[in-house]
């Protein structure tokens, strides 16, 4: 018996409450049959009435959930006490008090582990009336007044723009809730919602909300069914109605074919790479080179000194001229202990900056073109800074410590740190890479960083004069030209596991910044993220791999429009 009160004692019914907000909640009935009638409409006990010395008998939870009644904890926690109307329940003596008076034995019970009360002794628990009818009265209807609910509570509500649908096809939910008080809706809890249902059935969707006084509404419940012919796919539903940064299941990804994409000459820029040794110990110069008119840095550091640290770069001026030194675009994440963020962040910087800060130095003099927030044990830094300078600069990438000055005079006594052996730093022409494609035949997919189809940087150690390599060609800027392009949807397809990113697109007169993925990250190349849908024929999208993140990528086109052998309705309306 202790096992099954366990079970009295939780588990919610699996029958939901009718959403019109009507005067009373009618239930047609008959014992041993698990169909009820909810004013009408058709639904199921998750356990059938039943007789039991001659008392027609309904399960409490049930009850209540298809009556729209709260049925309420009571007592001290653990006692084992449910309340609902007049009817107080003991689940642990099964027994049951109404109204103050106790009920005779057998008015509760405890039937397959489900809790059971009289038909006659609920009803008279919430002043209902119940009539029995038919053969030996098995078949009953109940029926009672909803109940008033908290005054001060919020109230949800939603509605659909249709009650029956195809299945892929979209579901507008159009929400409505609102607080008695004007207080504020502060936040919503959605159960069962889909955008749309693909396969056949019938589904109930639930809306709760909290008040900005803490207060929960009663659940809002409506049921959608799903029938008849497909209207669209995962796929050609996500080509369809997806956002940017949004992913969606498709899982012949791997096998489209590689458009060719054409390398183009244009004017380029040296890129200062600095990530090694990734986790200095100690405070020392991290990279240093020479550089005049343009140049990208790039580095990514995390703090292994045991106490607070900042990443400067120094800039010194080489000529015997003054030099200016101008910052074109910045983008910097810091300070974080979470790798993706560093790469995703910084992207979202790079691409939103504007840039224009300008230092004039004189012969000879040092200053910080770049300087970190003060970073903790254990957190980093991910820069990276576009410069066009006048003259011939030096610049150093260096970690110190919080308590020393970045000048000069320190960093010409500081240590050169050796590389770790596992990451890279060094000086590679060629920071940007411009293709050109058109399309013909979609789907078809480009491939960037796998070091085969699209090349790595190779590169010099300006501190050894050693030959490196720039696996994934971070830090390099993608200038990627779509011919052909209109109509076409453009997503991103992880290839070497976690990625999170962005991307800017040039789209006629749209110039946008795409967060990739919109929220958490990019794992599986069966699931890619929808970076646009092009609307001119011509499409730039310029693309940064982001530090932290795990190449190859593929970036795959659809043909969004005429998608054939599913329906063409598109529903605009967004609530």
């Amino acid at each position: 018996m202790g096992a099954a009160l366990l079970a009295l004692s939780g588990g919610a019914a699996q029958a939901a409450p009718a959403a019109a907000s009507v005067g009373s909640v009618q239930l047609t009935f008959s014992v041993d049959q698990a169909a009820v009638y909810v004013n009408g409409e058709a639904t199921q006990w998750s356990s059938p009435p039943r007789l039991v010395g001659g008392r027609a008998m309904l399960p409490l939870r049930d009850a209540a959930a298809l009556l729209d009644q709260p049925l309420n904890t009571t007592g001290a926690i653990g006692s084992g006490q449910l309340q609902l109307g007049r009817l107080l329940v003991d689940t642990r003596r099964v027994s049951g008090v109404l109204a103050g008076a106790p009920q005779p034995e057998g008015t509760v019970a405890a039937l397959g582990g489900v809790l059971y009360v009289s038909a006659r002794t609920l009803a008279d628990a919430l002043n209902a009336n119940l009539v029995a009818e038919g053969d030996a009265g098995r078949t009953m209807t109940l029926t009672a007044l909803r109940d008033g609910g908290n005054p001060l509570a919020p109230q949800a509500r939603f509605s659909t723009d249709k009650n029956v649908y195809a299945p892929g096809e979209r579901v507008v939910y159009t929400e409505y809730a609102f607080d008695p008080d004007g207080a504020d809706i502060t936040s919503r809890k959605w159960t069962g919602r889909q955008d749309a249902y693909f396969q056949p059935g019938t589904y109930t969707v639930t809306l709760n909300v909290t008040n900005s006084r803490g207060l929960l509404s009663r659940p809002y419940t409506r049921t959608i069914q799903v029938t008849g012919a497909p209207m669209d796919s995962p796929l050609t539903y996500a080509l369809k109605y997806a956002s940017p940064g949004d992913s969606f299941p498709d899982p012949q990804v791997l096998n489209y074919p590689s458009a060719l994409a054409v390398p183009v000459a244009g004017e380029t820029s040296p890129l200062i790479f600095s990530d090694s040794p990734e986790v200095p110990t100690q405070s020392g110069i991290l990279y240093q080179d020479t550089v005049q008119g343009r140049a990208r840095m790039l580095a990514y550091h995390l703090n292994g000194l045991g106490r607070p640290a900042r990443l400067y770069i120094l800039a010194r001026n080489l000529d015997e001229r003054p030099v200016d030194i101008r910052t074109t675009r910045l983008g910097e994440t810091a300070p974080t202990r979470i790798e993706g963020t560093l790469g995703q962040v910084t992207l979202m910087e790079y691409f939103a900056s504007t840039g224009g800060s300008l230092l004039t130095l004189s012969p000879g003099s040092t200053a910080a073109v770049y300087a970190s927030p003060t970073l903790s044990p254990g957190s980093g830094v991910n820069l990276m800074q576009d410069l066009v300078t006048s003259g011939r600069v030096e610049l150093t990438i260096l970690m110190l410590e919080d308590t020393l000055p970045p000048s000069a005079q320190v960093a010409q006594q500081l240590p050169y740190l050796k590389p770790d052996g596992k990451h890279v730093r060094g000086t590679f022409p060629g920071a940007v890479r411009r293709l050109r494609v058109t399309l013909g035949s979609l789907p078809t997919r480009i491939v960037i960083g796998d070091g085969r189809v699209d090349p790595a940087l190779t590169g010099t150690d300006a501190l050894t004069g050693q030959s490196v390599k720039l696996s994934g060609n971070y830090g390099v800027l993608y200038d990627l030209e779509v011919n052909g392009a209109a109509g076409a949807a453009v997503a991103l397809s992880p290839r070497g596991g976690l990625y999170r990113g962005a991307m800017n697109v040039l789209d006629g007169p749209i110039v946008q910044t795409i967060k990739l993925p919109r929220v958490g990250s990019a794992l599986k190349p069966s699931e890619p993220t929808l970076l646009w849908r092009a609307q001119s024929d011509r499409l730039n999208i310029d693309f940064v791999p982001a530090s932290g993140s795990n190449l190859p990528i593929s970036l795959v086109f659809y043909r969004a429009r005429s998608l054939s052998g599913f329906g063409g309705v598109i529903k605009t309306y967004q609530p």
